[in-house]
C-alpha cells in the first residue's frame, strides 16, 4: 500500500472510531431526554396557603386566558396537577434542555395593595447542559437556574466546567442520577437543592412521572409531575404571539398585583450578565450563554443542528 493510501486508510479508521465513540447506538427522543434529566424538585410551601405553591400548567383551568389564573388558582385545587414544561435544542456536541415550572400566583402572606410584591402567573426554571458522549442520554455537565431576575450556575461532581464570566455558585447534587432543584415558597425563586430540609419543615417533593399528581397537602414528599413539550402544537411556544396569553414577547398577561410581571423561558433575563447576553438567550441561544458563563468546557460547538426557537 502506498504511503498516501495508507495515510488515508488511517484517517478513515480514526473517523469511524470517533463516530462510534460519539454517536449513541440508538438516539433518544426529546421526550426521553427530558424525562431522563428532569429534576427531583423540592418545592417549599407556606402554611398560610399551601396550594398556592403547587406547580401546574398555564392552562390548568382549561383555557389559556392568563388574566384569570390568580382567581382560578384556588377554585378547584384538584386541577393543580404537577407539571413542568421542557424544550430541547442541540449542537453537534451538546443537548440543551430548559425546564419551566409554572405557578398561577407569585404571592405574599400580607396585603399588597400597590402591587409591589406580588403578581399573577409565575414561571421560573433551569437550563441543563448535557454532553453528547456516545451514550443514549449523554453526560450532564452544568445547570443554570432562574431565580427572579438572577441566574445561578451549578456543576455536578466530575464536571470539568469551571467559573467563566459568572462564578459557579455551587455543586449540583444528584438523586438517582437526576439533578435536584429547590424552589422558594410564595416568590418561587429556583436554585439547586442544597441537601437540607425545607424551611419550616414542610414542602412538596415533585418527582418526574408519566402522570401529574396533586399533593395531598403542603408536606407531601412524593408527588408525580408530568413533562409538557413547550414546542407542542397549540402549546406554550405555538401561542407566543397570542394576546389572550401574552401581554408582550415572552411576558404573560396578568392584572393582579404588578401587571404583566411573569415571563416565559424566552423572556428570562439576568440583570447583570452583560449586554451580549440579552433577555431570553438562556432558551433561544443557550450554547452562547453557557460559553460565557463557564470556562474549561472542552469541545463545545456554538452552531445549532436543531433549535426551534430560532426557526
Amino acid at each position: 500500500m502506498s504511503p498516501a493510501r495508507k495515510a488515508a486508510a488511517v484517517l478513515l479508521t480514526a473517523a469511524a472510531l470517533t463516530a462510534t465513540l460519539t454517536s449513541p447506538a440508538s438516539a433518544a427522543t426529546d421526550a426521553e431526554l427530558a424525562f431522563h434529566w428532569a429534576p427531583v424538585h423540592y418545592q417549599d410551601t407556606d402554611s398560610s396557603d399551601y396550594d398556592a405553591d403547587y406547580v401546574s400548567t398555564v392552562d390548568f383551568d382549561g383555557e389559556w386566558n392568563t388574566l384569570n389564573n390568580w382567581e382560578s388558582q384556588d377554585d378547584t385545587v384538584s386541577r393543580l396537577t404537577g407539571a413542568a414544561y421542557y424544550s430541547v435544542v442541540e449542537t453537534s456536541t451538546h443537548w440543551f434542555l430548559v425546564y419551566s415550572f409554572y405557578h398561577p400566583r407569585d404571592w405574599e402572606d400580607f396585603p399588597d395593595p400597590f402591587g409591589q410584591y406580588t403578581h399573577e402567573n409565575d414561571m421560573e426554571g433551569l437550563l441543563a447542559t448535557v454532553r453528547k458522549d456516545g451514550t443514549v442520554y449523554g453526560k450532564l455537565e452544568a445547570v443554570v437556574t432562574v431565580a427572579h431576575s438572577d441566574f445561578y450556575s451549578y456543576v455536578p461532581a466530575g464536571s470539568t466546567f469551571t467559573s467563566g464570566r459568572e462564578s459557579v455558585d455551587g455543586t449540583l447534587l444528584l438523586q438517582d442520577g437526576r439533578p435536584t432543584t429547590r424552589q422558594e415558597a410564595k416568590g418561587h425563586g429556583l436554585y439547586a437543592w442544597n441537601g437540607t430540609e425545607f424551611p419550616g419543615g414542610d414542602g412538596v417533593v415533585y418527582v418526574p412521572s408519566t402522570t401529574g399528581e396533586v399533593p395531598s397537602g403542603g408536606n407531601d414528599r412524593s408527588v408525580g409531575y408530568r413533562l409538557v413539550d413547550s414546542f407542542a402544537s397549540g402549546g406554550l411556544w405555538a401561542r407566543r404571539n397570542d394576546s389572550t396569553t401574552y401581554a408582550s414577547w415572552g411576558t404573560f398577561r396578568g392584572d393582579n398585583g404588578k401587571d404583566n410581571a411573569a415571563n416565559t423561558a424566552w423572556g428570562w433575563d439576568d440583570g447583570n450578565d452583560g449586554s451580549d447576553v440579552p433577555r431570553g438567550l438562556l432558551a433561544t441561544d443557550p450554547a452562547y450563554l453557557v460559553s460565557v458563563y463557564f470556562a474549561n468546557r472542552g469541545t463545545f460547538s456554538l452552531t445549532y443542528t436543531r433549535n426551534a426557537y430560532r426557526q
